[in-house]
């Protein structure tokens, strides 16, 4: 496969040839690049927003929960080098620590988007899936039963050395009573055409066009286009690290969204994350 044919992107029926993608075995090292790959889950709601992921960068295994409780506004979270603490798949999410007790099936509500793009001198993989969460979430003393929106990002690759990202995910309602997600990002799958930017308006999957983040992780613009979305954050998820051969700083807020995406999909409500990732590994 020829990289300066990246990127591609489809609902998963039209892959490049030639290159390992989930989920058949990757490497855990290619084109002197290790395999990073991770399965995250957002879930954002009215009563509560979650996320949990489980990751491996070169094999080590990594895993991170978040619960925030919208009407105490506490937020209980955890990282661990750990492969025990969170399990997610397509289907399901259980988080296991003793701070939380997660138990969510994750049932599709929206067309997948997967995408396959060059990043520094090899290539990267994505797929996000938008689901509904329905389950029980146990944390800081307090039982949730709850039915959510969120969504569901798969990634794989072998990543630049220095790489860095802004990003969105969010769920919604439409002004006209649509059910919305989104999935915005500058600095990974965000070629002009073909990235992974996408709006799911009752699930149908649209492209959106190439997005910038202010330094404060306060909108998501559009420029040219002159649609915009606002962001007032609730709680944050944040760490810096530097252990010279590895290193990552972020921030990751969750809150509320007004605005309008592009194609005039004006919000009625939204809920969801921001995050600004800087990454040497």
């Amino acid at each position: 496969m020829n990289l300066d044919q990246l990127p591609v992107r489809s609902d998963g029926s039209l892959r490049p040839t030639g290159l390992a993608l989930p989920p058949a075995r990757m490497p855990l090292v290619h084109d002197r690049r290790p395999l990073k790959r991770w399965t995250y889950v957002g879930i954002y709601g009215e009563e509560l927003m979650l996320c949990a992921a489980s990751v491996r960068v070169g094999g080590i295994p990594q895993c991170f929960w978040a619960v925030l409780d919208r009407a105490s506004g506490e937020m209980i979270e955890q990282t661990a080098f750990s492969s025990r603490i969170v399990a997610v798949d397509d289907g399901h999410l259980s988080v296991s620590s003793r701070k939380a007790k997660v138990e969510l099936a994750l049932r599709p509500s929206g067309e997948p988007v997967e995408v396959v793009s060059r990043h520094g001198a090899s290539y990267i993989w994505t797929r996000k899936l938008p689901v509904i969460a329905s389950g029980t979430v146990v944390a800081g003393g307090r039982e949730h039963r709850i039915e959510c929106a969120g969504l569901i990002d798969a990634t794989a690759g072998y990543h630049a050395r220095e790489t860095s990202w802004s990003w969105s995910a969010g769920v919604g309602t439409g002004a006209d009573g649509s059910a919305l997600v989104w999935n915005i990002v500058s600095g990974v799958h965000d070629a002009p055409a073909s990235s992974e930017r996408t709006i799911w308006v009752d699930g149908s999957a649209s492209e959106l066009p190439a997005a910038e983040f202010p330094s404060d992780l306060s909108a998501v613009t559009f420029p040219g286009h002159g649609e915009s979305l606002s962001f007032s954050a609730e709680a944050e998820r944040s760490n810096s690290e530097d252990l010279k051969i590895f290193a990552s700083d972020y921030r990751q807020p969750f809150g509320t969204f007004t605005g309008t995406l592009t194609g005039g999909v004006e919000l009625a409500s939204g809920f969801g994350v921001m995050e600004r990732h800087s990454a040497r590994w």
